[in-house]
């Protein structure tokens, strides 16, 4: 059963996620189940500027294990798009395994239409930096600006095609992954802790909550009428406008673990009290002081992906919204 997180974070009135046990390979990221590790708790920590997640996990098995880690970061296109801008790719990503910095490679992926098509772009030369760059990021550096034969190979193969704007873009969306060796050793708790910007889909801002978007994030009635008031008084009456942000994070790799998660705390957070937010998500939420918002689980099983709407956000006060991911040297 779904609740909904709207109405009670009204006014008084824009790929991130669950750390994964996998491998990678020339295909690219595979997760397999582990019967060893449990995750005995997780405290995600969302809003629009900031995520942070703190994990607790056992090694139940006789013996220590060594796994390969993978934190997915949710896709995004590396076109511009006519509606939605993308930004704010995560930022000082960083992981702390018992208090301590541990390092990390990243593995770049290009789907097509679901397709894996990274080998392909490597076989014309395309660097990670060039797979992954998108344009509301900072202005292409040399190394990031395709070559003109390049652009022709990716025109022939029908890789790169008119966009929004009209103008010639990749027709790939990006997936990060980041990923790490990781040693549970055999009955002893291992402390893991992120925090980055987060990847956020957003615009300018939207002139009216379509049903697609509302039934996404479960508006209800009382969110709905909130946020056309809001939307109404930030023009002056005469057209309705509200700035928002989107954030995704993913969830579902948290079923990997032994038995899922077995005690989830998820804190949704808001920038400031005037924001409102909606989200499907199980569980009944409750206020705890006048911007957040929690909800606890307990043997939790992610049949879904996380996906909150913030509404009514201040814009950025920062002149670069756009950071590339952190990709290896």
């Amino acid at each position: 059963m779904k609740s909904v997180l709207a109405a009670a974070l009204l006014l008084p009135l824009l790929a991130s996620a669950n750390d994964g046990v996998g491998g990678v390979s020339a295909g690219g990221i595979v997760f397999r189940k582990t019967d060893a590790i449990a995750m005995k708790k997780e405290v995600l920590t969302v809003s629009h500027r900031l995520i942070s997640v703190d994990y607790e996990f056992l090694n139940e098995a006789a013996q220590d294990v060594e796994e390969t880690i993978i934190f997915p970061l949710p896709a995004y296109p590396a076109a511009q798009q006519p509606n939605d801008t993308y930004y704010g790719q995560p930022n000082g990503f960083s992981i702390k395994v018992d208090g301590k910095p541990v390092g990390f490679r990243t593995v770049v992926q290009a789907l097509l239409d679901k397709k894996d098509v990274t080998e392909q772009l490597r076989k014309l030369g395309l660097t990670d930096a060039q797979i992954a760059y998108h344009p509301s990021f900072s202005p292409p550096t040399k190394e990031q600006t395709f070559t003109a034969q390049q652009r022709q190979q990716l025109t022939r193969l029908k890789l790169i095609a008119e966009g929004s704007d009209g103008d010639m873009a990749p027709a790939w969306q990006i997936q990060v992954n980041y990923v790490w060796q990781q040693k549970f050793p055999a009955n002893k708790v291992v402390r893991v802790h992120h925090e980055y910007r987060p990847f956020i889909s957003a615009g300018p801002g939207e002139s009216v909550m379509d049903d697609e978007t509302a039934k996404l994030y479960c508006a209800d009635a009382a969110f709905l009428k909130s946020w056309h008031k809001l939307a109404r008084h930030n023009n002056d009456r005469t057209d309705s406008y509200l700035s928002a942000a989107k954030v995704s994070y993913i969830l579902k790799t948290g079923n990997t673990w032994k038995r899922g998660i077995e005690d989830f705390t998820l804190n949704v957070v808001k920038s400031t009290p005037a924001e409102l937010v909606s989200l499907c998500f199980p569980g009944a939420f409750k206020k705890t002081d006048a911007k957040t918002y929690q909800v606890h689980l307990s043997n939790f099983q992610p049949a879904q992906d996380l996906e909150v709407y913030f509404g009514n956000v201040e814009p950025s006060d920062e002149p670069n919204n756009g950071v590339m991911p952190v990709l290896n040297k």
